[in-house]
């Protein structure tokens, strides 16, 4: 990612030398003509049009000739740093362009009205191709390229945070480009302020300059309503805003909420004892919008692709823009609380340990610089608001409407993951990480290691299978395990273990598109954790293998199982069903955690070879491989428990809106099932319905399940499957797939959700009767 935010610098730069070459080209033949009897121009009037011109193409010509070879010999240890924090040093020059800017047009302007041959160069100054257009020139006026240094800043503002967002903290690069990055945002806060004094707006007592460290769109929890705020945090406060007008153009404005000094900034009150209430959105709910938010995008590419108006599009678009809106404001349930010590506390909601901890990180660490108290007038509150206008460097709410056309769409499958070791520690530690991939633009947690305890060096080794929805990133997060259990959960439902450790790695499609495991490190704070992932796309996981053990039990029709073990329900199922029952019912996300699978394929080797002492086996083993192996093998079933034939009126029948033709064609269905299908489907239901009896506990709902079993119990066959098989269609498959999981734990949480099931006087003999179940 470092070297393809370079490699677009670098393009960038190009372009713009080519039109700072464009404004000077003019120069040499104007000065030369002005000592003439004929002069176009006068001196001072060429040093008032071109000032500080050659300056710039120097500063930028010596940085883009420093840099192109570090990218075209790329390493990850590349070192660019040194580069960016030389060129924030000279924004000297830019400063006097654009306050000479203003000057500069209106002579141009007086100029060309004065002398038509002047009028005819500034109208057609030629701007030479880059590599990509080869062997054309494009024309441009004076004017339009006067403006290009002014954009610059801006540009280059943005560019610097892009590149840090992907240069891990322990680069060296790191504390480079931060110095980079203020040095930009104190610049950009100080032009064009036409306002009173030009740095008033950003300066605090003793003239230390006020800097933006961070900032970004979160949720506040204000008297129970979740509600958008823009925050910022500066080199002494932290600032709570609302954007008053939508993103665009000028328009755009912020109101102060509320502001908290550093030095009177606590993330705990003493005093607080009640614990916080969060409102959740029930998970049905938050599928709901996700489902709508696929609906539409398939709507806007079909649109698309039958040309229709922009109208209808932008209408589309305007409903996409408000489903996004609502799931990013109901999502997030994870507090942080922030305190004044003189007064109020006051509550953000985010979607991820990760941001949470970035935050808190930041905060304390620039605490340490702060030590007086201080508040701002109305006035200096005014300003500083208006300032976050131009210095915000997160310009866009975090939607998928604001994405480009041509962005990844995410990968959509399983992502095997092996976390093996952890070396730089300083001291033993009881260890253990979690992964965390997003969905819809927010992360969850998918995993979580066992504890390595008291190390410095663990080594887990465990391999995870993590369902990937569309996703982009896959974040680790380290953990120190606090065993005093007096002091498990603090006020701020924060737990006490202590994160020591995060990174994150983008999950390229290019990268993970092979069979082969791909390794890597991932550094953080000084420590590096090793990793292996292999991924495997929806498609491809849709072909069933079918078994090469015959006497096995894994990829092996169910009737066949039954049959040969003389029983209704196959041995595997009641021995993971029953070792789960006896002590996996209150494990927190049982099920949805993923296993260890080095464990889970001796399980499946030990049920594949009949092997006696599996029930041993399982009674040592972590129960989430025992749930592991259950999924594993309704997955790997040739074909699913609904069936192939049967899946497509599944589908259909839950989509009826007629409450009563639906219970009837769900029933009717359901009952249509093969009969060893059917048994095992109701004995695993009721299963499911006591283990969401304890929901409190373990965390998992009917709709939690539903979401787990529904794409594993159904899936349509090879041939129905909305998934394009040619590999260079236009993907929409993301949104496809997401409505067709959707519609699979619809049918799985409807049935979750009947009180009984009524079965025909044979069929419920032979389930009732049966000495085996």
């Amino acid at each position: 990612m470092r070297k393809w935010v370079l490699s677009g610098i670098l393009a960038s730069e190009e372009t713009y030398l080519s039109h700072l070459e464009a404004l000077l080209l003019p120069m040499k033949p104007l000065k030369a003509a002005a000592t003439t009897s004929q002069p176009v121009l006068t001196i001072p009037q060429i040093e008032t049009i071109f000032f500080k011109v050659p300056e710039l193409y120097e500063v930028h010509k010596e940085f883009y000739d420093g840099l192109l070879p570090r990218v075209q010999q790329w390493s990850h240890h590349q070192r660019v740093g040194d580069l960016f924090q030389k060129q924030a040093s000279q924004l000297g020059v830019y400063r006097a362009f654009v306050d000479n800017y203003e000057v500069a047009v209106e002579t141009a302007e007086k100029c060309c009205q004065a002398n038509t041959q002047f009028a005819e160069i500034s109208e057609n100054l030629k701007v030479r191709s880059t590599k990509d257009v080869k062997d054309q020139s494009v024309k441009n006026s004076l004017e339009t390229l006067l403006y290009k240094p002014v954009d610059r800043v801006t540009r280059s503002t943005l560019v610097l945070h892009d590149l840090l967002k992907h240069t891990p903290c322990s680069h060296p690069d790191h504390p480079l480009l931060q110095d980079a990055l203020r040095i930009s945002q104190n610049f950009l806060s100080s032009i064009n302020e036409e306002t009173t004094p030009r740095r008033q707006s950003m300066t605090v007592k003793k003239g230390e300059n006020r800097q933006l460290l961070k900032d970004s769109f979160m949720v506040e929890l204000v008297e129970g309503a979740r509600k958008l705020r823009h925050v910022f945090l500066f080199t002494d406060l932290l600032l709570c805003a609302k954007l008053k007008k939508q993103i665009g153009g000028k328009s755009q404005q912020y109101d102060s909420k509320w502001y908290i000094p550093l030095s009177d900034l606590t993330f705990q009150n003493a005093d607080e004892s009640e614990p916080l209430h969060i409102p959740q959105v029930p998970d049905e709910e938050l599928d709901a919008m996700k489902v709508k938010i696929s609906h539409i995008k398939s709507e806007i590419q079909r649109e698309k692709r039958a040309n229709k108006g922009s109208k209808v599009i932008e209408r589309l678009r305007k409903k996409l823009s408000e489903q996004e809106s609502l799931l990013l404001l109901t999502s997030p349930g994870m507090a942080l609380r922030v305190h004044n010590r003189n007064g109020k506390g006051y509550t953000f909601l985010m979607s991820s340990d990760y941001e949470r901890a970035e935050w808190k990180e930041t905060i304390r660490e620039q605490q340490k610089r702060c030590f007086k108290s201080f508040s701002l007038t109305s006035m200096e509150l005014q300003m500083l608001t208006n300032s976050c206008v131009k210095l915000q460097t997160v310009h866009h709410i975090p939607l998928t409407i604001n994405k480009e056309e041509d962005e990844s769409p995410g990968l959509h499958g399983f992502l095997n993951v092996i976390v093996h070791s952890a070396s730089g520690l300083k001291q033993s530690l009881n260890l253990y990480c979690t992964l965390e991939v997003d969905s819809f633009g927010y992360f969850a947690n998918k995993a979580k290691t066992r504890v390595y305890r008291y190390t410095t060096e663990p080594k887990w080794n465990e391999e995870f299978e993590i369902d990937l929805e569309g996703s982009q990133t896959l974040r680790l997060l380290c953990y120190e395990k606090s065993y005093n259990k007096t002091k498990q959960i603090k006020e701020d439902g924060d737990s006490t273990d202590r994160i020591i450790g995060k990174g994150q790695i983008p999950l390229d499609p290019q990268t993970l598109q092979g069979k082969d495991w791909q390794r890597t490190l991932i550094p953080m704070n000084g420590i590096e954790v090793k990793l292996s992932m292999k991924f495997t796309s929806r498609e491809f996981s849709l072909k069933r293998m079918p078994s090469r053990k015959p006497m096995g039990v894994f990829g092996i029709k169910i009737s066949t199982v039954t049959k040969r073990e003389h029983s209704k329900v196959p041995y595997i199922v009641r021995q993971c069903l029953e070792e789960i029952e006896r002590r996996g019912m209150e494990e927190v996300g049982i099920y949805r955690v993923s296993g260890v699978a080095t464990d889970i394929q001796a399980l499946k080797a030990a049920f594949d070879t009949n092997n006696k002492d599996v029930s041993v086996m399982m009674s040592e083993m972590d129960v989430n491989a025992i749930a592991g192996t259950l999924k594993l093998y309704f997955r790997e079933l040739p074909e699913p428990l609904f069936t192939d034939d049967l899946y497509p009126n599944f589908a259909g029948g839950i989509a009826l809106s007629d409450s009563v033709a639906k219970e009837s064609c769900m029933l009717n269905l359901l009952l249509s099932l093969p009969e060893p299908n059917l048994v095992t489907f109701l004995f695993l239901l009721d299963h499911m319905k006591r283990v969401a009896d304890k929901e409190s506990i373990n965390k998992m709902s009917l709709h939690n399940l539903a979401t787990v079993f529904g794409p594993t119990l159904l899936r349509p066959a090879e041939k129905d499957s909305m998934i394009p098989t040619n590999p260079t269609q236009p993907i929409s498959m993301g949104d496809s797939w997401s409505l067709e999981v959707m519609s699979q734990v619809q049918v799985l949480l409807y049935f979750l959700q009947l009180e009984t099931i009524p079965t025909p006087d044979s069929k419920r003999q032979s389930i009732l009767f049966s000495t085996e179940v």
